[in-house]
């Protein structure tokens, strides 16, 4: 069995996660956090990407009624992201969160964790114990004998075993660093020595949407072929709409899990006679839409046509100023450049 496969199964909100469970999809909220309907709207625009469980930043006790509200009104499970302030898990607990994720590092100590345990047992609720490598505890942190990744695990590992000691075992462990093998050497630790514990994987802080998806697609990718992961989230400096379409993209790239269409496109050579960047830009920008695990080709030329892209469920295959709109390898029409986009997308809606 794979890692992910013995994990114990907690429940966040309806969705299920460990234990077997197909890997969740996660994001987070950057809207302003005391206002109710700019989060509202973007849970909606995540929700309809296959995001399947969102975070909110609690940073005010003052922004609970917010938090509150968003919880009643949003079709996704929302976690309640808490710093410094216990009280604030503790309330959050109260006002309908999902989950709850607290930061060993600046909550406050073990004693202040106590009670934030006993309101997500009566809520019902599990917990992520995330650590960061940026707010590791002092002592832990400045321990010489230590590397960062056996830092990270330590951290998880006291944590989880405090919170276990205390009766509560709804737990979900997080250890991330901005760091590619520093996060993939933390996350195989800690499916060592928590084998039982789901775990939410990610690179933190890895940039905007080029450098970001790309560190967080190789260490993702690595861990999740290990069967490392039982949820992810892919944090961009970006829209969290991209970071949701980033997961999908990685997961049906490992064939773990597949929403919409895939793209397979050729790069571009001295024998395409058509302006295939812009058409290859155009259907994927039209296939956001499109919700069926499709394998859509756009290709340059004949070299790369249907042959290449046999697999492919639909594409076209270009020439002169014209393309071949192929289904499972036969041809189907021929269309001037202009009217490429939109008959591949007519085809498309008939199958």
């Amino acid at each position: 069995m794979k890692p992910n496969e013995q994990t114990r199964q907690v429940m966040v909100g309806d969705v299920a996660l460990g234990g077997g469970a197909p890997v969740v999809v996660q994001s987070m909220l950057n809207a302003k956090a005391d206002d109710v309907e700019a989060n509202l709207r973007q849970i909606e625009a995540l929700a309809e990407v296959g995001c399947e469980v969102v975070r909110m930043a609690i940073p005010r006790r003052d922004c609970l009624d917010a938090f509150e509200g968003v919880c009643k009104a949003s079709p996704l499970p929302v976690v309640a992201d808490i710093h410094f302030d216990p009280e604030i898990a503790i309330q959050a607990a109260r006002r309908g969160a999902a989950k709850l994720r607290i930061n060993p590092g600046n909550i406050g100590g073990l004693d202040a964790t106590v009670p934030v345990l006993d309101a997500a047992r009566e809520a019902g609720i599990p917990i992520r114990i995330g650590v960061n490598a940026g707010s590791l505890d002092q002592e832990l942190a400045a321990r010489t004998d230590l590397s960062l990744p056996q830092k990270l695990a330590a951290s998880a590992a006291q944590y989880t075993r405090f919170c276990e000691e205390c009766g509560f075992t709804d737990l979900v462990v997080s250890a991330k660093a901005h760091d590619v093998m520093t996060t993939v050497a933390t996350y195989r630790q800690l499916a060592s020595e928590l084998p039982h514990i789901p775990l939410h994987i990610g690179i933190t802080e890895a940039g905007t949407q080029f450098q970001g998806i790309i560190k967080s697609a190789s260490g993702l990718g690595i861990l999740l072929e290990e069967g490392i992961g039982d949820t992810l989230r892919i944090s961009l400096t970006d829209d969290p709409v991209n970071e949701v379409r980033a997961c999908w993209t990685l997961l049906s790239a490992l064939d773990l899990r597949r929403r919409g269409p895939e793209l397979i496109s050729c790069p571009t050579c001295g024998r395409c006679q058509v302006n295939l960047i812009e058409l290859a830009k155009q259907v994927e920008e039209r296939l956001h839409g499109v919700k069926a695990p499709l394998k859509v080709a756009v290709m340059g030329c004949v070299v790369n046509g249907p042959g290449e892209a046999r697999d492919a469920d639909i594409g076209v295959a270009c020439g002169k100023g014209v393309g071949i709109v192929f289904a499972h390898g036969e041809n189907v029409r021929k269309v001037e450049e202009s009217q490429i986009v939109d008959a591949l997308m007519e085809e498309i809606a008939q199958l």
